[in-house]
């Protein structure tokens, strides 16, 4: 794959990082709507407790194999969100 895009191991971890950070902000809007409307009724503890587990899959992973940097920076992101999330739901009353 990389001979056919001519990519340097540079130019594949800059593609990494930036794919990492775009999966990393994906969480930021609900936890800042969460935290601001104090209201996070329509969350469901199923989901955030899946993306919690699957992030801790992927940290795994990422620090498994060489070069791991962008899967862990992503999921260390999404860990810590989707925790405030998970604590936003647990500690929020109900409206």
């Amino acid at each position: 794959m990389t001979l056919l895009f001519n990519l340097t191991p540079g130019s594949i971890a800059l593609i990494g990082y930036i794919g990492s950070f775009l999966t990393s902000v994906t969480f930021i809007p609900q936890v800042y709507q969460a935290w601001k409307t104090k209201s996070v009724g329509d969350l469901s503890v199923w989901m955030i407790t899946i993306v919690i587990t699957s992030t801790i899959v992927w940290l795994i992973y990422g620090f498994g194999i060489p070069n791991g940097g962008p899967v862990i920076v992503a999921n260390f992101v999404v860990l810590a969100l989707s925790l405030l999330l998970m604590y936003f739901k647990l500690t929020f009353k109900k409206k």
